[in-house]
Order: C-alpha cells, then sequence, then structure tokens
C-alpha cells in the first residue's frame, strides 16, 4: 500500500473522487472536491481564537483526561487481562482516546509539534498493547472476558446492535487512525486500525459463517469509507454497505436506532440524532462511492423532513432528551430543547456530503447557521468548558462543565474544530466555490494550476469580504461566491422559519472595481472570466438584524420572535439586562441600535432595542415599563455565570411571561 499524501479533508477524505479511483476500483466519488484545510491559513479574527484555543486548551485538556479518567489505564489493563478488574466507565470509552488523536493530528497538519506527536506514539503504544492477536479491540471486553462491561454480552458482538458500542468503537478508530497516518505518515495508528477493521470483517457480512449484525451506534460506515480510500480494499466499502443495506432487517427494529425500517424505505428523521446523523453522512460516503443513487434519493427525503420540520433556529437538531433524540414533525420546544453538541456536529458533516454531492448553497446555509451557533455554542470561548445539551432558553439551570463522565461532547469538538479551514472552499472542474467567509491564505489546484487566494473579513460581524486572486498565469475558471440564504430571503430552506420584519437586504459583487452582474446558480454568483495576478474580488453583503418567526405549528413559538444578524442568531441573557429577560414584549415595529464590543466575551457585536416588561403589581395589576433590551450572540452565551436566556421572546401578549408578585411564602 502506497501513501495517499495530504489529499485529505477531516470530514471527508474520501471526497477526491479521483484519488478513490487511484487506491482501486471505485465507481466513482463525490461530484465536487474539497480543497483540504492543509491548503488554507486561517488568519481571521473570529476563527483564529477558536484554533488557537483548541490547539493551546482543549486538545491538552483532553489528554489529561483520558489520563485521569482511566481511559488509557483501560488499555493497559486489556494488554494484561485479569479476572480482578471490575470494568467501570463506559463502553465507549476508548473512543475519546481516538478522537482527540484525531483532533491532534489535525492540529499538527497546521502547525507541526514535535513533542505531541512523541506522546501520541507513547499512547499508541498502550493501544496497540491492548489488541488482540486476530485484531480485536475493545477493552470493555478484553481486560476482563469473564467479567466484562455490563453492556459488552458475553461473547463478541453479542450486543453490538444495543449498548456494546463495539462497532462504534471501530468507527472512531478508522477516523482517527486515517487522519493519523495522513498527518504524520506513520502507520503504527493505521496498522492498528486495520487489524481491527479485518477482524470484523472476516467475522461479519452475508457469507456463509459470519453473523448478520449492524452498528448499534452508527459512524463505522463513515470510518470504513475512509480506509477503503486510503486503502483500495474493496471489502471495507463492501463492509460500509452492508451495515447500511442491512439496517431494519436484523432483530433490533426500532426507531431509536434508525433500524424501524430499511435505509431506502426511510423518509423522516427519527431517533438519537447523533446516531441518525453519523448514519446518514455515511450512507453519503457509500452512495458516493458505488453511484448508488437510491441511497442519495434516501437521504434527500430524510433532510426535507429535518430542514422542514426538526431544525432549530440554532442549526441544532434533536428536541427530546428522552433518547436524545429527534421529536415529532414541528416540536421544538426550547427550555427542554436537547440539541446535543456531536449531533450539531454531525448535522455539519451531513450538509457538507450532500453539498458535495450535489452543488446547493442550501445545505451550506444550513452548515453556516449550524456552525455559527448550535455547534461552537458547546464549546466555551476559551477552549476549556463545554455543554452537551444546547437549550433555546434557560431560568439558570444550565452550566458549562470542565468535562463529563460521557465525554463524547469534548473529545468530538476537539476533533471538530482544528478541521474548520477545509469547509471554506471547493472545486468541481474549471468551478471554485467560495462557501465561508473568513480571513485566510490558500493555495488551490484548478484544472491542474495552482491559484493563491487572500481572502480578508470581518466575518460574522461585517458583511465586507475581499478577495484577492492570483493565478499562476492567465487562466480561466468560474468563481462561485455562496449568497447566503439569509442574504435571500431564506432562514431555511424550507417554510419552517421565515422574516418578520418586511426588510429586504442586498448584496454586491465587484471585480477590479467594476460592478458585476448576474444570475444566481444553485444560490451561488459565478463569475466566468480568464483571471490574471492582482485580480481583485469585493462582496458586499448588507447585514441588518432581523426579525423571525417560526412556523405557526411550532407551538412552542407561537407569539414569539427571533433576531438574527448575518449568519448569527443573538439572545437576550440575564448579565446584560437588570431585569428578567424571560418577561419581555417585544415591539410590534422593533428599531435595533448594533454596538461593537471588542472588550466583552472576546469582542462581539450587541444588539439593543427598546421592549416592554410586564410584571404583576402587589395587587395582582399587570403593569408595563419600558426599557433596553441587551442580546448576544447565542454561542457566548453561559460565560459569566447562571441565569436566564432565551433566544425566543414574546411579541404576542398571549405569549408574554409577566413577572408574578411575591408570594406569601416570599414576602415573610
Amino acid at each position: 500500500m502506497r501513501k495517499v499524501g495530504l489529499i485529505f479533508l477531516t470530514v471527508s477524505v474520501l471526497a477526491h473522487c479521483i484519488q478513490a479511483q487511484k487506491a482501486g476500483d471505485a465507481k466513482g466519488g463525490y461530484p465536487i472536491t474539497p480543497v483540504p484545510f492543509t491548503a488554507v491559513k486561517v488568519t481571521d479574527a473570529f476563527w483564529g481564537q477558536r484554533l488557537k484555543a483548541s490547539r493551546e486548551v482543549t486538545i491538552p485538556l483532553a489528554f489529561s483526561k483520558c489520563e485521569e479518567t482511566g481511559r488509557y489505564e483501560n488499555f493497559v489493563k486489556a494488554a494484561h487481562p485479569s479476572e480482578e478488574y471490575l470494568v467501570t466507565g463506559y463502553s465507549f470509552d476508548d473512543t475519546d482516546v481516538y478522537k482527540t488523536i484525531e483532533g491532534a493530528s489535525y492540529s499538527m497538519q497546521t502547525f507541526p509539534d514535535k513533542k505531541l506527536d512523541k506522546y501520541i506514539d507513547s499512547v499508541l503504544k498502550i493501544v496497540s498493547a491492548a489488541q488482540e492477536p486476530d485484531g480485536y479491540l475493545y477493552t470493555a471486553r478484553t481486560m476482563n472476558p469473564k467479567r466484562p462491561h455490563e453492556w459488552a454480552g458475553s461473547k463478541r458482538w453479542e450486543k453490538v446492535e444495543d449498548l456494546s458500542h463495539e462497532f462504534y468503537n471501530l468507527g472512531h478508530l478508522l477516523e482517527a487512525a486515517v487522519a493519523h497516518y495522513q498527518a504524520t505518515g506513520k502507520r503504527n495508528f493505521l496498522d492498528i486500525a486495520i487489524k481491527y477493521a479485518d477482524c470484523v470483517e472476516r467475522e461479519i457480512g452475508d457469507a456463509p459463517g459470519k453473523l448478520i449484525r449492524v452498528p448499534g451506534h452508527q459512524i463505522a460506515e463513515m470510518g470504513l469509507a475512509k480506509l477503503y480510500t486510503v486503502t483500495g480494499e474493496k471489502k471495507y466499502l463492501n463492509l460500509a454497505k452492508f451495515f447500511i443495506e442491512r439496517r431494519g432487517t436484523t432483530e433490533r427494529r426500532d426507531a431509536y436506532s434508525q433500524a424501524h425500517k430499511p435505509v431506502l424505505e426511510q423518509d423522516e428523521a427519527v431517533g438519537h440524532a447523533v446516531r441518525a446523523a453519523y448514519m446518514y453522512s455515511g450512507i453519503a460516503d457509500v452512495a458516493a462511492l458505488t453511484g448508488d443513487t437510491a441511497y442519495i434519493n434516501a437521504i434527500d427525503r430524510i433532510w426535507d423532513n429535518v430542514v422542514s420540520k426538526k431544525l432549530y433556529i440554532t442549526g441544532g437538531i434533536g428536541a427530546t432528551n428522552r433518547g436524545e433524540a429527534f421529536g415529532r414533525n414541528y416540536e421544538l420546544p426550547n427550555l427542554s430543547a436537547y440539541c446535543e453538541t456531536c449531533a450539531a456536529i454531525g448535522n455539519v458533516y451531513w450538509n457538507y456530503r450532500l453539498f458535495l454531492l450535489h452543488g446547493e448553497s442550501k445545505y451550506f446555509d444550513v452548515l453556516e447557521r449550524t456552525l455559527y451557533n448550535g455547534l461552537i455554542s458547546g464549546i466555551s470561548l476559551d477552549g476549556g468548558s463545554f455543554f452537551y445539551p444546547n437549550p433555546l432558553e434557560s431560568t439558570g439551570q444550565h452550566k458549562r462543565q470542565p468535562w463529563f463522565g460521557c465525554a463524547c461532547c469534548p473529545s468530538n469538538v476537539c476533533r471538530f474544530i482544528p478541521s474548520v479551514p477545509g469547509y471554506i472552499y471547493a472545486v468541481r472542474d474549471n468551478e471554485l466555490y467560495i462557501n465561508l467567509f473568513m480571513s485566510n491564505t490558500s493555495e488551490i489546484t484548478v484544472k491542474g494550476k495552482k491559484i493563491k487566494l487572500v481572502q480578508t473579513a470581518d466575518y460574522p460581524w461585517n458583511g465586507d469580504i475581499g478577495i484577492d486572486v492570483n493565478p499562476s498565469g492567465k487562466q480561466a475558471f468560474t468563481l462561485k461566491i455562496r449568497i447566503p440564504g439569509w442574504l435571500r430571503e431564506e432562514v431555511t430552506p424550507s417554510d419552517l422559519y421565515s422574516y418578520a420584519d418586511g426588510k429586504s437586504l442586498n448584496y454586491s459583487i465587484k471585480v477590479n472595481g467594476q460592478n458585476v452582474e448576474g444570475e444566481l446558480e444553485k444560490g451561488y454568483f459565478a463569475i466566468n472570466r480568464t483571471w490574471k495576478k492582482g485580480d481583485r474580488v469585493d462582496i458586499h453583503f448588507d447585514m441588518e438584524p432581523r426579525l423571525v418567526k417560526a412556523n405557526y405549528s411550532v407551538e412552542a413559538d407561537r407569539g414569539k420572535v427571533s433576531v438574527e444578524r448575518g449568519p448569527l442568531v443573538y439572545c437576550a441573557e440575564w448579565n446584560d439586562n437588570d431585569f428578567s429577560v424571560l418577561s419581555v414584549l417585544m415591539s410590534q415595529k422593533p428599531k435595533f441600535h448594533v454596538e461593537n464590543k471588542s472588550d466583552k466575551l472576546y469582542g462581539l457585536n450587541e444588539i439593543k432595542t427598546d421592549i416592554q416588561i410586564l410584571a404583576y403589581n402587589d395587587e395582582g395589576l399587570l403593569q408595563t415599563r419600558e426599557a433596553t433590551l441587551t442580546m448576544i450572540p447565542y454561542y457566548a452565551w453561559a460565560h459569566r455565570g447562571s441565569g436566564e436566556m432565551a433566544v425566543w421572546l414574546p411579541q404576542n401578549v398571549t405569549a408574554s411571561r409577566p413577572v408574578l408578585p411575591p408570594s406569601l411564602l416570599q414576602t415573610k
């Protein structure tokens, strides 16, 4: 097997269809090719701070927690099994080690670190020692085979569709090993992963003598597709396809694990939101590599269901803590919203893959909404504390945590944040897509020729973006600039949300100072010309606060509005207001004032507006008083202690919650 090189994007290494074809006999791949994040150097103030916090705080913290909480010790014990060991924790604790190595590998691609590289090698030695001779790697059983983890079952694969997470561990192992291999060129982690994948492939499948099992918690499908593109071994792609094809046909047939019916018959997002998003992403990978359009049609139908009935304004998915799951259509409560951070990451993965398949901006509109709101809200600005759920309302019961016993979310953002630069650009033939807006320098190959781009932006705070285009010589290609949905009067690509203020925002694009006119193609402004060194593109997006209302079918949001500006959803938080933010009444014709606060929460724009506060007086009569409401971006809430917060604010009296007078007990 030869080294593939650095043609990888952390979300989907297989997206480069040419590379997939070189690796083996793949029928194809994604029509659109990502520009790997290794080709993009972010100089952006907003994302630069996030990347720095990830590198300097989150990744070291995650490694220290793996040591402190016994994750490493599990591997040491598995290398020396004993009936004396009491197997505790979760059956998927191994994945926290894998995910942290994955994030560190991405980081080392951009910021080489010999000390970190050496540390990872030392961790991999204990991981390798825990692997059984035939490749099986699952410390929850191996450390004490006679008394394994209570979720593991008495023998291998017995409860893999339930709680053992053996295939889930495999998936994260593969994802991490491929990332590490391509970051360092070393095979020490990749060989461990291949051995476990071979173990599973020998024992699971349709062939005589094999067991028919599918993952209880999906992600192996994504990992196997990546392993196939790196090794060219068709058996890994076949196993991923088997996992998808057999779902809904085995003994487990419940909605929680998306096994209520075969995948091709599914048309609604149900069950555990993280499992679902990972499965839909894996289906996209396998469909792209095999050319199976039936599976693409299936996930397209499910995506339509999500964006039209099950997506939060913050881009979060998963309405209920009952099973960390999707709710019913239009069931989108705010106070009890689950919106797990891992689910937001999965939503980004899924929408990105659909963009690579279809080339439509609507997928990036959802991705951007999720990225700037419901995803980065899950990790503190300093990179050192986390949310598991991300509710849209709080009465003070929510607080960021330094870690969790079930640490899937911290370790997941650990691996995700360093990959963000890889989402900015993409290429198809002679088309260069600009999907996200942040200051960066990049070197991109289009039709075999290198093009240097320098993007300057103060996004998401203002909509003025400059792009210096420097091809190696004169070169004809099409620059495709995404015009965000929030500029095209589309809150989401559906009628789930709509703007309620009657405003109409505009945009303009200039090349070398001259206005360029053109029609949008699938949400992209296309500039087809022969480019030369020194060409300059200037983009202007109007940015104003907007009022958003939800579809009337969303009971939780009736009579309420939310406020957003550009890609950011805003919220009202207790710290900035000397009254209950849950008792406000928004004006029918609100006026907004935007104020930059460079010294607040790493720098942000506040939005202020005049409101009324509703309260009952001591005689029980409803009274109002005028006040100014201050709002901050949703991602920044809960950094200054616990208290009230609300995204959806009453604009109709019927939706208001006046402050009650003190009770008799309170006055004594």
